[in-house]
């Protein structure tokens, strides 16, 4: 039985080496880390129009419904989903052959590729959703996913911990980018063009951290509450920030700062170490 078990194991392991190595789903999934950078330079564009008095969703949802009202905006969607698949299946892949010293380390390592995988699989659906005609909202669904939570006995408990894990995955942004520990997923270039990547890093990797901490807080604050309308998505969060003391000005940086994070992105499709 054991033996069986060793054997699908390194079945299943030869076949993410075979992907691993595929030139095809190498070069799809570094188009992947390209329509990454668009949807974020999209979220990044529609909080800036809200910092200066415009409308708009400044989330993932948003981004991408304002890329279908582009021309061949439907084609452009399907590109992005593709390509966001492939680089979902490239982080299972990475996931599967996961390569750290340690038992604690490697499922480290490893847990974190899948939850890429299931991030950028949702993303490449939600792409493909849109292209379809679908018009999702992200908050209305957030509020009804927390509606359903709270719900449940034990409700509150469960969502304050999907908000204490978003708050740590924040805090893990904004560490990536203070001490710059993404340059070790990269080739960074040398020269002037290298030190502009690394400074879109370091600015993209915080103001990402900070969005995401704020929309813990806004789940653990309905989980307290036990209110799900308090719970939002990436919107509800800019919708905050607005009602705060000079807060169309902290929406704005936040606004460049994930703009940053896209073109950081953009160049992660050229020099990400695969």
């Amino acid at each position: 039985m054991g033996s069986d078990g060793d054997g699908r194991a390194e079945g299943v392991k030869d076949a993410a080496r075979a992907a691993e190595s595929n030139t095809l789903l190498r070069v799809l999934a570094r188009c992947g880390f390209a329509a990454n950078g668009i949807v974020h330079i999209a979220v990044g564009a529609i909080a800036l129009a809200i910092a200066f008095g415009g409308d708009g969703d400044a989330d993932q949802t948003g981004a991408l419904k304002a890329l279908a009202a582009a021309p061949l905006g439907f084609a452009l969607l399907w590109v992005l989903a593709v390509a966001l698949w492939a680089l979902a299946a490239w982080h299972l892949v990475e996931g599967i052959l996961a390569r750290a010293s340690g038992t604690v380390q490697h499922w480290r390592v490893r847990l974190s590729e899948w939850g890429q995988t299931v991030v950028f699989a949702a993303l490449g659906v939600l792409a493909a959703s849109v292209a379809l005609g679908a018009r999702p909202d992200a908050e209305e669904a957030a509020e009804e996913a927390s509606r359903g939570v709270l719900s449940i006995p034990g409700g509150p408990f469960v969502l304050a911990a999907v908000g204490v894990a978003i708050g740590i995955t924040g805090v893990v942004f904004v560490v990536m980018g203070i001490r710059r520990s993404f340059e070790q997923k990269i080739r960074v270039p040398r020269g002037a063009w290298g030190a502009a990547v690394k400074t879109l890093g370091v600015v993209g990797f915080i103001a990402k951290g900070v969005a995401l901490a704020i929309v813990a807080v806004l789940l653990l604050i309905a989980a307290v509450r036990v209110d799900p309308e308090t719970a939002g998505g990436l919107d509800g969060a800019m919708t905050a920030l607005l009602a705060l003391a000079y807060g169309p000005w902290i929406v704005g940086a936040v606004g460049v700062g994930l703009i940053a994070y896209g073109l950081f992105c953009l160049t992660r499709a050229r020099y990400e170490r695969l």
